[in-house]
C-alpha cells in the first residue's frame, strides 16, 4: 500500500480534495479528527495540555476549549511549540496504528501542519493543495466569518507556501471550480493506482 500525505495551507481546499478521493473508495485518515479524539476528557494528552496551560483551557464539562487554547498559541510561539510537542508524537503514533490496519492500493493521510510537524518522512508521496494567498484569505474569511487580519494571522502562523511546495511530489492547484478540481483528483487517482499496481 502506498502511503500518501496530503497537506496545504488553511483555505487551500484540503477537505474538498480529500472528499473526492473518498468517493473513489480510498481510505482517508484526517489528523485533525485524530487530534480531537486524542484530547477527549480523561485522556493523557488532555491532562498534559492542562498541566502546561492551566485549567482555563477547559470548559465546565472538562472538554478542551479550543478557542481559548488557539488564542494562547497564536500569541505565544513557545506555547505553540509546547502544544505541538505534546500532540504531534501522539498523532504520529495513532496514524501509524491506523495505517497498519488498512488494506488498499493506496491511502491518504491529511495533515495540515505536515511541514511544521516533520511528518513528511512517513509518506512515499505528498500532495500539496495550493492556491494564492489572496484566495486563501478570501476563503477563510467566508468560511469562518472572520476579518482579513484574523485570516492573515492564521496564515502567517503556518509554514510558508514555498516550504509546502518544496516537500510536494504532487501539486493540485485549487484555483478553478469544482469540476476542475474533480478532473485533477481523478487524474491523480488513476496515477496512484498505476503506481500501486507496479509496486505489487
Amino acid at each position: 500500500m502506498i502511503r500518501i500525505g496530503l497537506t496545504g495551507g488553511i483555505g487551500s481546499g484540503k477537505s474538498a480534495v480529500a472528499d473526492r478521493f473518498k468517493r473513489y473508495g480510498i481510505p482517508v485518515i484526517d489528523s485533525d479528527i485524530l487530534t480531537r479524539e486524542l484530547v477527549v476528557p480523561g485522556s493523557s494528552a488532555l491532562q498534559d495540555i492542562v498541566q502546561r496551560f492551566g485549567e482555563t483551557i477547559t470548559n465546565p464539562e472538562g472538554q478542551l476549549d479550543r478557542k481559548a487554547l488557539r488564542k494562547i498559541i497564536f500569541e505565544d510561539r513557545q506555547a505553540r511549540r509546547d502544544l505541538e510537542s505534546i500532540l504531534h508524537p501522539a498523532v504520529r503514533e495513532e496514524i501509524n496504528k491506523r495505517l497498519n490496519g488498512l488494506n488498499a492500493p493506496y491511502c491518504l493521510v491529511v495533515i495540515p501542519l505536515m511541514v511544521e510537524s516533520g511528518m513528511t518522512t512517513m509518506f512515499e508521496r505528498i500532495i500539496v493543495v495550493d492556491c494564492s494567498e489572496a484566495q486563501q484569505i478570501e476563503r477563510v474569511m467566508q468560511r469562518d466569518s472572520c476579518s482579513e487580519q484574523e485570516a492573515r494571522n492564521i496564515l502567517n502562523s503556518q509554514a510558508s507556501r514555498r516550504d509546502r511546495l518544496n516537500i510536494a511530489t504532487d501539486i493540485i492547484q485549487n484555483t478553478g471550480d469544482f469540476n476542475d478540481l474533480e478532473r485533477k483528483v481523478e487524474r491523480l487517482h488513476h496515477f496512484f493506482l498505476g503506481l500501486a499496481g507496479k509496486k505489487m
